[in-house]
Order: structure tokens, then sequence, then C-alpha cells
């Protein structure tokens, strides 16, 4: 068998199982949206298009199998506000190769909302107002990932596997526990690149626990709404990224690497690519590098049939630019994502940071 028809059997097994799990079930078509935001910010920079060119540690979250290519230990960390720095968004994680054909990572994800005012002992029975009564809670979603990539005997091929556990809180009302699974290959002959990232393959369960009493306090709080509970159970349904890459020297100091992404998830959404069984939308990213030391980037994605207030839809996507600067095993990545807002998301500004263990290790 050629290597062109195992990686073709391989990422078939990556689809068969992304997909066979959908069959004779009916689920939601979204949970835990937060493990779609993507860390670090040179893939932001990039449009997210880097499923086939991820190779340090950052591929703990964008295609685990990426994480062989690693040469020491590395951690890296990053920092986001989102709508008008409500939300916060922290990321921080860590790999080390095992030997010279795998590696191991571990990674930590939070998105959440804090001191959000809980008024529903303002009025008492009587009717009667205290301030004192006003608490403060958060609302948190915290994904931690544990992952496993080796090299394949075959030239060039790589896998690579995440296991995940999803902790969700809201304040003192409810709280829940998921699991999943995600798989990924990555494949190179020569300067060109293929990737493939099957998310939550088995699909990711979320077990809701309601505090009753709390919820109760809320029925009270706004009489006539929310009079049941809701639905326990969540169900994350599979995503199938699929990427390739290609690099160019293009003088004695510059190389341009430029990527293509195909993202589909197995529901109907607004994607520009839309069917009953899937929807798929690409994303286009570029790097130039100059010594390796100084990187420009940019890229655009997300494309989305957005509802026009008027009637009808009109295309929008998400524009992106970065920059990054790497000297003796630091590296320091900025990203601004949707320039100009000609998509429906909003802009913000992403910092994030990557360390090389070497730069600890006396010479």
């Amino acid at each position: 068998m050629s290597k062109i028809q195992i990686l073709k059997r391989n990422l078939l097994i990556l689809f068969i199982l992304a997909a066979s799990t959908l069959t004779a079930q009916s689920v939601r078509k979204y949970s835990n949206e937060f493990l779609n935001i993507g860390v670090d910010a040179a893939a932001f920079g990039m449009a997210n298009a880097v499923t086939a060119t991820t190779s340090d540690v950052n591929s703990v979250y964008w295609n685990p199998a990426g994480l062989v290519h690693i040469k020491d230990n590395q951690m890296a960390a990053m920092h986001a506000n989102y709508f008008a720095n409500i939300a916060t968004y922290n990321y921080i994680g860590g790999a080390m190769p095992l030997d010279e054909r795998s590696a191991v990572g571990i990674s930590m994800i939070r998105f959440g909302v804090d001191d959000i005012l809980n008024t529903t002992q303002l009025i008492d029975n009587q009717g009667n107002i205290d301030y004192n009564r006003i608490s403060l809670f958060s609302t948190a979603d915290y994904a931690f990932a544990l992952t496993y990539a080796r090299k394949t005997k075959i030239e060039g091929l790589s896998f690579g596997a995440n296991a995940k556990v999803i902790r969700r809180v809201i304040g003192q009302f409810a709280d829940a526990w998921g699991f999943g699974f995600d798989a990924g290959l990555q494949y190179e002959t020569g300067s060109w690149k293929f990737g493939a990232m099957a998310r939550d393959i088995t699909t990711t369960y979320n077990t809701w626990n309601i505090d009753e009493d709390e919820f109760e306090s809320i029925q009270g709080a706004v009489e006539g709404e929310n009079q049941e509970l809701p639905e326990t159970t969540e169900i994350t349904i599979p995503k199938l990224q699929m990427g390739a890459a290609r690099t160019f020297k293009i003088k004695e100091d510059f190389d341009l690497t430029t990527a293509l992404n195909m993202e589909v998830r197995f529901a109907q959404t607004n994607d520009i690519i839309s069917t009953e069984s899937f929807s798929a939308t690409p994303a286009f990213g570029f790097e130039v590098g100059y010594t390796n030391m100084v990187f420009l980037r940019g890229g655009v994605g997300n494309f989305q049939d957005v509802q026009q207030l008027g009637g009808g839809t009109q295309v929008g996507f998400q524009p992106n630019f970065g920059v990054g600067f790497r000297y003796k095993g630091i590296q320091i990545d900025y990203a601004f994502t949707d320039i100009g807002d000609q998509s429906v998301a909003l802009y913000s500004n992403i910092f994030s940071l990557k360390l090389d263990w070497s730069v600890f290790r006396s010479k």
C-alpha cells in the first residue's frame, strides 16, 4: 500500500468516525462553543488556517499530530478580552518530547464572566428592597486536555489525540462535567504539508447538575418565567478540519507559507456551504518570515451568510492580521482579528507568548 493510499485511508477513518456518531440521534447544533475560539495569536493572524502547519506546543489545540515536531519542552500562554472586556479568555499549555518519535502535552482553557450581580434576593416576599442582599457570582467554562502524538513508520506521517475534560460553572445555580476526544493527522512531503483534525470525534457529552433551590429563587424573581428546569444533557457534535499548506523560499532570508483550511460541521448552519447534513467554510492564511525571527501574517475566514435587516443575506467574513517576534527561544505574537468589522463578530486584540525550555537551561 502506497503512502498516498494509507493517508487517504486514515483520512477516511477520521471522517467515518466523525459522521457515524450522528446517525439515528437528534443532537443540538451548539454546545461548548468556547472551545471553537482557538489559541495562539500566530494562528489567529492566519485566520486559523494552521491545521497542516501547526508544529509547536499549541498543536495541543490545533492538531495534536503536530506535537511530534517539538525539539525541547515548550510552554505557551494567551490572554484575551471579549465583548468590550466583559468576558476574559485565558489559555496555558505545555508539551515535551518523550523520544525522537513521540511527545505529550497538557493544556487548560478558561472562558468566563466574573463579578455578575445576583439580584434574585434583592426584593423579599413583602416587596422590601435590601441592597445588602445583592451578591456576586461568576460563570466560567473550563477545558483540560491531555495530548499524545507519535510519528508513524511512514516518513512524514504523524498522528495525535486529545482526551478532554470539560467543567462549566454558573455561580451557585448549576455546574456540569463533560468528556470528549479529538484526533488528528499530519503528512509532510517536500515543501507541502497536509493535515486533518476531527474534534469531538465521539461527540462530547456535558451532564448538568442544577441546584433546584437556587433555580426556584430565579422563578420567584421573574414571575411566570423559567418554570421548567432546562435539559441536563448537552452533546457537542463532531467537526472536521482539513488543511493544506506550502512553503516557498523568496530570498535567502525570506520565506512564505500559504495555507488553506476547510472546516466542516455536521449540521446545517450559516456557513457559505450549507446542506441539511453538513456545512463548510474555508479559511486562507499566509505567513512571511524573515530569518525565522520576524513574522508578518494575514488571513481571511469565517465566511457566513449573514441575515440582513431589510431581508435576504449577505456574505460576511473575518479578516485577520498579525505579527510575531522570536529571539532565543522566546516568541511573542500579536493578532488583530476582524479588521473593519466585516462580519458580525467584534474585533479583538490578541497577545500570546511561547517559551522554549532551552532559555532556562544553563549553557
